[in-house]
């Protein structure tokens, strides 16, 4: 299937036109509008009478996408990448299939996620359990985020506990696979001031390939405690234990994806294996001064143990009837400790209203890692050729003494201000500045042990310090619809996301810079529909992007990104909602030079084409039907453009049943016309394979 840029446009267009005929000329009105807090402004309605300073989403200079724990368990959706399937302008990637990884315009990160506004930058697999949404805001997001963002970010908001109301809702699913899981959201109300919340998952992990399986438990205990009229405090504790299977997918044949052997396990069963154990503890106060002004502070401290070893395919020679495999063994530990306070004020000047928002933040990481690398006495080598078999057989292994160990200190201090500036009701300006100190202080234990001969001593040490401005304009034709322009700015230190990559080069190099320009337009059609559309483009300084050659080390390069995305979300009748996305982007490298000439490529894992469509029917009040397709046109699964992931179209379907009010069943189908695909890659031997057609059943019992 090929789309080209103009019949889809012409589609959306046609779409778009057809609702302003059917759409109601009223205005609508603020109060019935999603609302986007962050640092303490609304993201959501159901924050509203929590906060006082709302800015809606119609109000706000950039692409934001809220995907609702309703979506989530009507789709089946089961992970983070389940959720950006879902999101335009956001591809997946494998993730070595030990981490959340995730290419936002064009910026591939793993660390750019946040747990209600809190940095959560460990590599691991994020749960969906415990979540009232998902928030994913495109382009760079370092006045409010910090460092990194240059992309965009996202955000998990969890459940809280509830002084309104007691309830209880058991959940529970199965599929094909017999991947399944078990969940439990409990709410007591102990007092008007006082509630108790209780949201807990155990997860079996299966899917079609050989060898897979694992196991996830998780539970989040939260208190809230109403102080005083004007004073809430909400504490959270979460735990995650996961152990699963690593499987880094199949390798490539001349170019495209190895094709027949979606279900062969390029690995060790025995060996390959991730395991992650968190502590998450966190307490919230919001306070509300006067009534014009409210503060917030959070502290969050958390306790990471990850470890994962793997035995990955570097290379498959159909000719020779072999294939190599590469490994590693890699550890990490990371505690963090953040602090974060937030002032939001609302102020009249004349005729020009403000919204200030002012904050200072507070963060230290400790994180000890290291690796060491598989030995085979066959090669004599960390990487082994070996005859090819179907499940393999595997030379005797071993793993080496460290070939990386370190510790890293990472302390950052931040203060930001913004306003807000309503200079009429046609005009509103958005400016801010934010200043971030990023310390780092890394102890090699290898250069340390060999002394400093060689001019490194082991003792690395870096130091930041950034202006990020963001600045907007909006205008606002009708209550209903808004057009903005907007400009902002975000960096990574040089040691990389992960604190892994500084260096006696690297430490005197800037950090990398993210520079986002953007104009869109958004339209509430109705109180139930909305339609957004933006056109950007992010230019990425001073870059890093992984070595096509080595995939365990990283190479300079700046990258230019550009496109534009549609999305639109609600309720198209009575009966009838949907959520459809697409997104048309175009990256490459800037200023690559190759003997002597200008030799850009394009960027990895970056489709140029992306459209989702998720329609839901009520048929009557006990029966609703869904059908939802993705398609994502061609990519290159690695910076070489050496290999290229073939483009594919999926088809998904959903009946649900509600036998009661009390009792729901649904069932979700899954590539419905068993496409055979390839949807990610972490490089150009490690591709991961679709699921051919399956199904979910679940059921939903609430008290």
């Amino acid at each position: 299937m090929k789309l080209s840029t103009k019949a889809i446009s012409a589609a959306v267009l046609l779409a778009l036109y057809g609702n302003v005929a059917l759409a109601d000329e009223t205005d609508s009105k603020e109060e019935s509008v999603e609302r986007i807090t962050v640092r303490g402004a609304f993201f959501g309605q159901q924050v509203a009478t929590a906060v006082k300073t709302p800015t809606l989403l119609i109000n706000v200079p950039q692409s934001v996408s809220v995907v609702s724990a309703e979506q989530i368990a009507q789709q089946a959706l089961f992970s983070i990448s389940d959720v950006m399937q879902y999101t335009p302008g956001v591809s997946i990637g494998l993730g070595e299939d030990h981490r959340d990884q995730v290419t936002i315009r064009g910026q591939n990160t793993t660390a750019d996620f946040f747990v209600d506004g809190l940095r959560d930058d460990v590599q691991y697999f994020r749960p969906l359990y415990n979540l009232e949404r998902v928030e994913i805001l495109r382009g760079a997001n370092a006045l409010l985020f910090g460092r990194g963002g240059g992309g965009g970010v996202v955000n998990r908001v969890t459940k809280v506990a509830d002084t309104q109301e007691n309830f209880t809702t058991l959940s529970a699913g199965i599929d094909t696979f017999s991947a399944g899981s078990i969940s439990v959201d409990t709410n007591k109300v102990i007092d008007e001031k006082n509630a108790f919340r209780f949201n807990g998952v155990f997860d079996a992990i299966d899917n079609h390939r050989d060898f897979k399986d694992g196991e996830r438990y998780a539970f989040n205990p939260t208190y809230t405690w109403h102080a005083g009229e004007d004073t809430r405090v909400v504490a959270s504790y979460e735990y995650v234990n996961d152990d699963r299977l690593v499987d880094r997918g199949v390798p490539s044949l001349n170019g495209a994806p190895l094709e027949g052997y979606d279900n062969t396990y390029f690995g060790d069963p025995d060996f390959n294996n991730t395991t992650l154990e968190a502590h998450i503890a966190r307490v919230r106060v919001d306070h509300s001064l006067s009534q014009n002004w409210n503060l917030n502070g959070s502290v969050q401290f958390a306790d990471y143990d990850k470890a994962y070893q793997n035995l990955y395919p570097v290379n498959f020679d159909d000719q020779a009837g072999t294939v190599t495999l590469d490994g590693y063994r890699d550890t990490t530990a990371r505690e963090n400790a953040l602090v974060q306070v937030n002032l939001i004020g609302q102020i009249t000047s004349g005729n020009i209203e403000h919204t200030v928002l002012t904050g200072v933040e507070y963060g230290n990481q400790e994180t000890a890692n290291d690796r060491r690398d598989a030995f085979f006495a066959d090669s004599q080598d960390d990487q082994v050729t070996f005859g090819f078999s179907d499940p393999l057989v595997i030379p005797e292994m071993t793993l080496t003494d460290a070939v990386r160990d370190r510790s890293s200190d990472v302390t950052f201090t931040s203060v930001f201000l913004q306003d807000e500036i309503k200079l009429s009701d046609h005009w509103i300006v958005v400016a801010g500045l934010r200043y971030d100190n990023f310390d780092i202080d890394v102890v090699d234990t290898i250069e340390v042990n060999n002394g400093a001969d060689d001019g490194n001593n082991g003792l690395l040490t870096s130091s930041d310090s950034q202006v990020s401005p963001r600045a907007g304009v909006i205008y606002k034709p009708a209550e209903s619809v808004s057009l903005y322009a907007s400009y902002s700015k975000s960096f990574l230190p040089r040691s990389g996301d992960q604190f892994l990559t500084l260096s006696l080069t690297s430490q005197a190099l800037d950090a990398e810079e993210f520079e986002n320009k953007e104009i869109g337009v958004k339209w509430n059609v109705s109180d139930s529909l909305s339609v957004t559309a933006a056109a950007f483009e992010v230019e990425r300084e001073n870059g890093t992007a992984q070595d096509p050659n080595n995939p365990e080390a990283s190479i300079l390069t700046g990258t230019e990104t550009s496109g534009y995305e549609i999305q639109v979300v609600g309720s198209l009748s009575e009966k009838w909602t949907i959520n459809a996305g697409y997104s048309n982007l175009d990256g490459q490298e800037m200023g690559r030079i190759s003997d002597g000439e200008l030799a850009n490529r394009d960027l990895a894992q970056l489709p140029e084409h992306m459209l989702t469509v998720w329609n839901q029917y009520q048929v009557n009040t006990q029966w609703r039907v869904a059908l939802g397709v993705i398609y994502q046109s061609e990519q290159y699964a690695s910076l070489s453009n050496s290999v290229t992931l073939p483009d594919f179209t999926r088809v998904d379907a959903a009946v649900y049943y509600n036998y009661s009010e009390d009792l729901k069943f649904q069932l979700n189908v899954e590539n419905l016309f068993d496409e055979d695909y390839f949807p990610s890659a972490h490089n150009d031997n490690n591709i991961s394979t679709g699921e051919p057609l399956n199904a979910r059943i679940s059921l939903q019992y609430s008290f």
